[in-house]
């Protein structure tokens, strides 16, 4: 999420917006920033209540091991239409590649 962060110059360079989501509480989305990751500059939705809702309209509800009922860790590029252009799930280890994202952007500009 920081690396995203670093380069919303660049998002901003291909009129795109970055939002992030994930099934945690705003409260648990204020503290992970202040005493985790830092301030983002970019909205951060919690999807928490009803549980994982919009995160279960793209499919990236975990139901399994090694962490159930959160999300996968993915980007989705929704285009101007409203439809999904472009989606990578990653191993919950690894961070996304913010060059490859802003690759992915290209064809819609």
């Amino acid at each position: 999420m920081p690396a995203f962060n670093a380069v919303l110059d660049r998002f901003a360079g291909v009129d795109a917006q970055v939002v992030g989501i994930s099934v945690d509480s705003i409260p648990c989305h204020i503290g992970w920033q202040n005493y985790c990751i830092g301030k983002l500059n970019y909205p951060l939705c919690s999807d928490f209540y009803p549980h994982a809702e919009v995160i279960q309209q793209y499919g990236l509800l975990r139901e399994g091991p090694p962490f159930p009922g959160i999300s996968n860790r993915a980007v989705v590029i929704v285009g101007k239409d409203g439809k999904v252009a472009w989606k990578k799930v990653y191993d919950i280890a690894d961070q996304p590649d913010v060059n490859e994202v802003l690759e992915a952007l290209k064809p819609l500009a």
